[in-house]
C-alpha cells in the first residue's frame, strides 16, 4: 500500500458542511492523506472518510441524506502518490 495525497474540491458544498466540525475537511480545497493501494481507492477513501465524520457527529436520516446529497457535489482534484 502507497500513501497518497488527494486533493477535493468542496467549493459547492463547503457551506452547508459549516454546520459540521470536520477538521481537514474545513475548506474549500482540502488535501487528504490516505492509505491505498491505487489512485482510485485513495479518491473513494478520501470522500468515505469525510461521510463517515458527517455522521460520526450526526447520525440521524437527515444526515444520511444530506450526505447522499452532497457526494455528486465532491470533486476530486488530483491523487498522487507519496
Amino acid at each position: 500500500m502507497k500513501i497518497y495525497k488527494v486533493e477535493l474540491d468542496l467549493t459547492l458544498v463547503i457551506a452547508r458542511l459549516s454546520k459540521y466540525d470536520l477538521y481537514e475537511y474545513n475548506s474549500e480545497r482540502p488535501i487528504i492523506f490516505v492509505e491505498a493501494y491505487d489512485p482510485d481507492e485513495a479518491c473513494f477513501k478520501s470522500v468515505h472518510r469525510l461521510m463517515h465524520m458527517i455522521l460520526k457527529k450526526e447520525d440521524t436520516a437527515e444526515a444520511r441524506m444530506f450526505c447522499k446529497e452532497i457526494k455528486s457535489d465532491i470533486r476530486v482534484i488530483k491523487a498522487t502518490a507519496k
